[in-house]
This record gives structure tokens, sequence and C-alpha cells, in this order.
């Protein structure tokens, strides 16, 4: 288990075994989700990056906004 401690100034470090892993690297910008009592970090993307992301997807049987309630 990786564990990291919020400083008095509300900061936190990400441990070295989780920079690693996911290549994390300085200056790199993250957004934070809360859900309930859980804090996601997720890695800001430029929209660059995000072309070609959802080539294949299967729009069949995509609900229209009259059909959600």
């Amino acid at each position: 288990m990786n564990v990291a401690t919020i400083s008095s100034k509300f900061q936190i470090s990400i441990p070295k075994k989780i920079r690693e892993q996911l290549h994390i690297k300085p200056g790199q910008q993250f957004i934070f989700i809360a859900k309930g009592e859980c804090l996601e970090i997720v890695p800001r993307r430029d929209i660059k990056e995000m072309k070609g992301l959802l080539a294949g997807a299967n729009i069949q049987n995509v609900r229209d906004r009259s059909e959600r309630k």
C-alpha cells in the first residue's frame, strides 16, 4: 500500500512507485474529482491527445436526450 501525508499547506507528494508506474512528470496537471468520501485524481490531457480516443466505438443503441429520465 502506498501512503502519503498532507502537509500543513495541504500539499501531498505522490509516492515514487506510483509516479514511475504512471509516468508522472514534474509540472503535469491533474483534475480532482470528489466522489462521495473518495477523491479521484485524473491527469489533465490536451485536446490533441484525445484524437482517435473513440475510434471504432459502437454507436448502436445510443439513447437520445428525450429518452433520458
